[in-house]
């Protein structure tokens, strides 16, 4: 949460009233469409590179439209292939 209030501009598509309550996937989605390197590396801290690349696959594997930039999914979907790749048993 304290990541979201210093970065504010970064949702600048929420509500003040809806701020407390940004889901990972909203958290996810916004720091890799419009965050820097830096807010990519803050990201990798609050949540782990699996989780993040989990959330990644899920809502761009699940649904059919997805709000995600075609260059920020193809160069993530290329990170996470190499430092995050699914193992199957």
């Amino acid at each position: 949460m304290n990541y979201i209030l210093a970065h504010r501009g970064l949702f600048w598509s929420v509500s003040d009233a809806q701020i407390a309550r940004i889901s990972d996937t909203l958290l996810v989605e916004t720091i890799l469409n419009y965050g820097n390197l830096e807010d990519v590396k803050a990201l990798f801290a609050l949540l782990d590179t699996q989780e993040v690349a989990r959330i990644l696959r899920t809502t761009t594997t699940a649904r059919s439209r997805h709000n995600y930039f075609p260059e920020v999914l193809n160069f993530f979907n290329l990170y996470f292939n190499r430092h995050a790749p699914i193992h199957t048993v």
